[in-house]
């Protein structure tokens, strides 16, 4: 596809219908949202009428209740497990004029990419942290940092195995490219091609975006179709809350999955929820749409309604009081220790960050904290490995049937992990959480595999066994 050429089926994204929608929305009668209720509670998601009259909702009894159905859901497809990874930055060089982001090409600081030999140090010390699966971040610069920097990464960040440690899988957060590319993305075995929208109201993404590539709103928004066209099955949306109205933004997602699973049958595999916060050398703007916390649970509830077998991420911009709420209302995976700065892993003064973060624990905090919370922290990454991506995982999802693989192998990263890095404390709480969660395992079968895996690893030092 030729950057700015329009696409030939009608743009999944219709100005006048969504603000139609949330203007008719605030005609729903209490029958009517009652009647949505019970169809999220029977797993049937939601069309975007549903969704509109849930974002407009204010009444504490109806948010109370779509709080309830979310946490009921997120346990009913994802089971109690919570996916922990981490961001790797390897290049901070681009030429976007993106306002609300610190490496907007106009900030003045020293933009540097790592090494080969800096990605391996990056990588050493993520897996001595833990991680098994991460999310490689890079700015938008054809010239500093083209897509065959981006493949050498990938095959660099693979070849690396630092004492049991070793990353499972890469998930790539990088610039909308051209179909060839997703190809070679794909090639490289690749997880989730991760894009964030920003914002859906044209208007404001170009008022936003003034600058650079990424100012064509039409070529960033099908993005998604060029990457699944060249065969990436899972891709991953998100915005940037407080760009515009939130309660857009979400109508926005809903179309644009909705266009994805009609013509490639398959949606979205994550959705992302950041929040618009400062960053290193940009003004304390004050933005117009920013979204409160009372506001953010609930757009993030209704999302978990609207599309139930959909993951749903949280960084560490949040905090852990707001990260707390989140895991109980449908958040399926959180970053931990994370760094927004190229290099922040390894040394001690690495340069200036993407934006700012609210959480700054530990990996191991970050787990002992959900296995306090009733959960069970997961670092798995089967599900890519088996082929469970793109329709067949939603069909499993759909069926009910994802999480009786998705807890048997949360199970068995959280042994590994408590092994190779945990304490005496901490080993005490994983052979609880253990046993109190595989009382849910139903499939004798199942179960007595995890067991044997357990013991596998525990006694005879095997690593990286999964269902």
């Amino acid at each position: 596809m030729i950057r700015g050429q329009a696409i030939q089926e009608k743009f999944f994204i219709d100005d006048f219908y969504i603000h139609d929608l949330l203007r008719d929305a605030k005609k729903a009668t209490n029958e009517d949202i009652e009647k949505i209720l019970q169809k999220a509670e029977r797993f049937e998601g939601l069309s975007h009428q549903d969704v509109a009259a849930l974002l407009v909702v204010q009444e504490k009894k109806y948010i109370d209740r779509i709080f309830e159905i979310a946490r009921k859901i997120k346990s009913h497809v994802y089971g109690e497990r919570v996916v922990v990874f981490a961001p790797l930055y390897v290049s901070d060089y681009c030429v976007n004029q993106c306002e609300y982001c610190g490496f907007n090409c106009d900030s003045s600081f020293r933009r540097r990419k790592l090494s080969m030999a800096e990605v391996m140090q990056e990588v050493k010390v993520l897996e001595k942290m833990g991680h098994k699966r991460i999310a490689l971040e890079a700015g938008e610069d054809q010239e500093n940092c083209p897509i065959d920097y981006i493949l050498e990464c990938i095959k660099t960040i693979y070849s690396m195995k630092f004492e049991n440690g070793e990353i499972r899988r890469v998930n790539v957060n990088i610039a909308a490219t051209t179909v060839d590319e997703y190809k070679m993305l794909k090639a490289a075995q690749i997880g989730t091609y991760i894009l964030f929208q920003e914002t859906y109201h044209q208007e404001t993404y170009e008022r936003v975006h003034p600058k650079g590539p990424k100012s064509d709103y039409m070529y960033h928004s099908t993005a998604f179709d060029r990457a699944m066209e060249a065969g990436v099955d899972d891709v991953g949306a998100g915005v940037l809350f407080g760009l515009y109205d939130y309660k857009y933004d979400v109508l926005g997602l809903m179309l644009h999955n909705e266009h994805l699973e009609k013509k490639f049958g398959a949606g979205f595999h994550t959705i992302s929820v950041p929040r618009i916060c400062d960053a290193d050398d940009m003004l304390n703007t004050r933005y117009e749409y920013a979204v409160n916390d009372e506001d953010f649970l609930k757009l993030v509830a209704i999302i978990r309604l609207a599309v139930p077998y959909t993951g749903i991420i949280v960084s560490t911009r949040e905090t852990k009081e707001m990260r707390k709420n989140l895991i109980n209302i449908g958040i399926s995976q959180m970053s931990a220790g994370s760094s927004t700065r190229v290099g922040g892993y390894s040394e001690a003064q690495a340069d200036i960050e993407q934006f700012s973060l609210a959480d700054n624990r530990d990996v191991k905090e970050v787990v002992y904290w959900i296995m306090e919370e009733g959960f069970v922290p997961s670092f798995c990454t089967a599900c890519y490995r088996q082929g469970r991506s793109g329709d067949r995982f939603m069909r499993l999802a759909k069926s009910g049937n994802i999480k009786n693989v998705c807890l048997p192998n949360g199970l068995l990263t959280l042994k590994e992990y408590a092994v190779d890095y945990g304490d005496k404390r901490f080993k005490k709480l994983a052979r609880k959480t253990t046993k109190k969660h595989m009382k849910q395992i139903k499939n004798k079968e199942t179960k007595k595999k995890v067991t044997e895996n357990l013991k596998q690893i525990e006694k005879k030092g095997k690593r990286d066994l999964y269902l």
